[in-house]
């Protein structure tokens, strides 16, 4: 019976063509690999691959270095905290205004919505927003403001605008046609096409975008500070520049610590958003956050337990850790 099984794919596979890809298709591929190889080649001892070797000899200078980041030195921690958060702080307010601002313009990029006059140059200045760094926004903005946080939420803000509209403007432009067709056909407005026709379609993915920027904008947040546009980056800056190793390595921890968090978080809020998890398993895995460990008072258990939803014991019930 297995024989006769086995023989029925196998003959189903023999029977399955593959098309074969023509002679232009195949010397397109060579000619596209060709060029990649020849760009490796030329670039090759302008970006210093040729020293490359010296990454070995120098291991013991690294395996120094790397000795003095064992022993982190968290003596500030309170302070070091304090940066912390005003850097996610930073992070929060640059992803709100890029994302306030990155709607309208990704509409208005999107070429099955915008006339050509139109898209072409919003898309050429999402470029530009998207082509400079950070760090150059950063100190025209502390130029212009001063120092503090100010100048690095208008930097994050810039940038993020950019690369947002794009991802935008190319889920628009990727929407099936029919739904806005249809409302178009009632006699609807342009508005009211774009309102129910094309921002329920990519409403998911437009959340996902800026949830995955949100993280990176509380990645790029901690460097902002070199050039003293707020956060952590001012502490991290000088510690290194003062040789204060244990220093530098306690700030590193606390921003691993911070990133790592917020990705876990938002992984999960996507799963939610575009997977259709069951929000109540969502509901439960922040609440394993909050779980009560042993040693910490009683008072602050009461407070949580009254701060609870009726029958949500029942729904979301997660094992102690222990």
């Amino acid at each position: 019976m297995n024989n006769t099984a086995a023989n029925g794919t196998q003959s189903r596979l023999e029977d399955i063509v593959v098309p074969g890809r023509g002679r232009q298709e195949q010397a397109f591929d060579y000619l596209l690999w060709g060029t990649f190889l020849i760009m490796l080649v030329w670039s090759f001892v302008p970006s210093d691959m040729n020293r490359i070797g010296d990454v070995f000899s120098g291991g013991g200078n690294m395996a120094m270095l790397l000795s003095d980041f064992l022993e982190p030195n968290f003596r500030y921690w309170r302070s070091y905290l304090d940066l912390m958060l005003e850097t996610v702080q930073m992070a929060v307010w640059g992803s709100f205004l890029s994302v306030v601002f990155a709607v309208p313009f990704g509409l208005m990029a999107s070429s099955n919505l915008a006339p050509a006059w139109l898209s072409f140059p919003v898309r050429r200045l999402m470029d530009a927003f998207r082509a400079i760094n950070e760090l150059v926004f950063a100190l025209v903005f502390v130029a212009a403001v001063g120092l503090g946080p100010l100048a690095g939420v208008l930097a994050l803000a810039i940038h993020t605008t950019g690369t947002l509209a794009k991802l935008f403007s190319e889920a628009v432009e990727a929407i099936d046609p029919r739904p806005v067709e249809g409302i178009r056909a009632t006699g609807a407005t342009n508005l009211h096409e774009i309102v129910f026709g094309v921002i329920p379609q990519v409403l998911p993915l437009w959340i996902s975008f800026s949830l995955y920027r949100f993280e990176a904008n509380v990645r790029s947040a901690t460097v902002l500070g070199i050039v003293g546009a707020g956060g952590i980056g001012m502490s991290l800056s000088e510690s290194l520049r003062g040789f204060d190793y244990g220093s530098g390595a306690a700030i590193l921890l606390i921003i691993l610590a911070t990133v790592s968090l917020f990705d876990i978080f938002g992984a999960r809020l996507r799963k939610v958003v575009i997977d259709g998890e069951d929000h109540a398993q969502f509901v439960g895995y922040l609440a394993m956050l909050t779980v009560r460990r042993p040693g910490l008072r009683r008072s602050g258990s009461r407070k949580h337990s009254r701060n609870r939803q009726p029958g949500m014991e029942t729904r979301n019930r997660r094992p102690e850790l222990k």
